[in-house]
């Protein structure tokens, strides 16, 4: 399947994604999830305003990590520089790269192998950082790299870094 293909799916409540020119479907989330993603959306987007940093989007944008065969992610958050909007524009479709910061909230049904999956998708592809949030743990993992990985705990601080400066947000407020 083409990226062309994928938006031409009618509305049937889902969301999906292409992995490798293969649709894949994606559950509903539950509402704890929501809720994680919506705190940390709610820290992100004030800060990427006010800096006039970029672009934040939810789980409804699209991103494109290859196109032969079409490789088309969704992250729970993803984040695009201000230079790389410049650069490219707004489309009115799928992101054309990858962003910049994938962050991804694991549910309860989803399985470790496939997020990992995701997150080296988004690595490989050019992303700079992806976060993932664990609830059953309470963590946050903060991939730059397969190699490069920290584990941050409730009592840490997540940090945009280089990727998104300035931005910070306590752990433990992401799970509160």
């Amino acid at each position: 399947m083409t990226a062309e293909e994928l938006l031409d799916i009618p509305d049937d409540g889902f969301r999906y994604e292409l992995v490798r020119g293969e649709l894949v479907r994606m559950a509903p989330t539950k509402n704890y999830h929501g809720e994680i993603a919506a705190y940390v959306t709610g820290s992100l987007v004030p800060h990427v305003r006010r800096n006039s940093l970029g672009k934040v989007y939810t789980a409804e944008a699209g991103f494109t990590l290859a196109s032969n065969p079409a490789h088309v992610r969704v992250p729970d958050i993803g984040f695009v520089r201000l230079q790389n909007i410049e650069r490219i524009g707004r489309p009115d479709s799928l992101w054309p790269e990858p962003p910049d910061l994938a962050i991804e909230v694991i549910s309860p049904s989803d399985r470790y192998s496939d997020v990992e999956e995701k997150v080296f998708d988004y690595l490989e592809a050019g992303t700079q950082m992806v976060i993932v949030l664990e609830s059953r743990t309470r963590t946050a993992k903060v991939y730059r790299s397969r190699t490069d990985v920290t584990v941050l705990t409730e009592a840490g601080m997540l940090d945009g870094a280089d990727v998104v400066p300035g931005w910070s947000m306590p752990v433990s407020e992401i799970f509160d």
